[in-house]
């Protein structure tokens, strides 16, 4: 019987999404659900891609995410609250605590541009999932200075460093080539995610979902490297020239 090599290599799953998205921070978790049981899950690696819902959102501390849903939706407040609590219900499933009351309404520019900046670092899953928590969970600011340069500073970048990106345009142009590359894709939504350039989820679908399309896209990945090995070894030398 033959089986796959594990193979040298990574299989690349990319993310769209924006750090203001409910849906994301669940998509998150539930892609992250799947690849704890994936057998090849160190054969995978994970880029953060930029979505800005709203980039010309004005940041605004005195107003939270559900006055501002009422105010575009049309919606009432009673109306708006009804909606959200099921989406807090959908986060507290998958172990997440949100509190949109004390969401500060903010854009996202500074945040997103500080996550090119952590991935550049090598620091991009840690510094995309604090982002997320502070922005669901403790009620911070994503688009003050200080604030982000603290969140970068607890997953391991330096000060410095970080502020001296944020007081420049560093990674604007990243930023914005994500956001065109979604649209190039027909992104109309996030989160999306693009298993090795080949299959796409959209949404924060159900964990099964995940896990089917993440064994089919490696499947296709190991094919295309066209290699397969046989259980056992024969003899054989090898390039020290032992066993010969």
């Amino acid at each position: 019987m033959y089986t796959n090599l594990k193979l040298i290599g990574v299989m690349k799953i990319e993310i769209w999404s924006d750090i203001m998205c409910p849906f994301c921070y669940i998509g998150k978790r539930r892609l992250e659900k799947a690849l704890e049981s994936f057998e090849y899950r160190d054969q995978i690696v994970i880029e953060w891609k930029s979505f800005l819902l709203n980039p010309g959102m004005k940041t605004d501390p005195s107003k939270n995410s559900l006055a501002y849903l009422s105010e575009v939706k049309g919606w009432s407040m009673e109306q708006t609250k009804q909606i959200t609590e099921q989406v807090v219900a959908m986060a507290a499933a998958e172990g997440l605590d949100y509190d949109m009351e004390n969401t500060v309404v903010a854009n996202a520019y500074q945040a997103h541009r500080l996550l090119h900046f952590a991935k550049s670092h090598g620091f991009g899953s840690p510094m995309k999932e604090r982002l997320l928590r502070a922005y669901f969970t403790e009620g911070l600011n994503i688009d003050d200075t200080e604030t982000l340069i603290n969140l970068a500073s607890e997953v391991g970048l330096e000060k410095v460093e970080v502020k001296a990106c944020l007081d420049s345009d560093a990674f604007l142009k990243e930023v914005n080539e994500d956001v065109q590359e979604a649209q190039q894709l027909g992104v109309r939504g996030v989160p999306f995610f693009v298993l090795d350039r080949k299959y796409g989820i959209s949404g924060a679908q159900q964990d099964e979902v995940f896990q089917q399309t993440i064994a089919k896209a490696f499947a296709g990945y190991q094919a295309s490297m066209g290699i397969s090995f046989l259980d056992s070894d024969g003899q054989a030398c090898d390039v020290e020239g032992h066993n010969c």
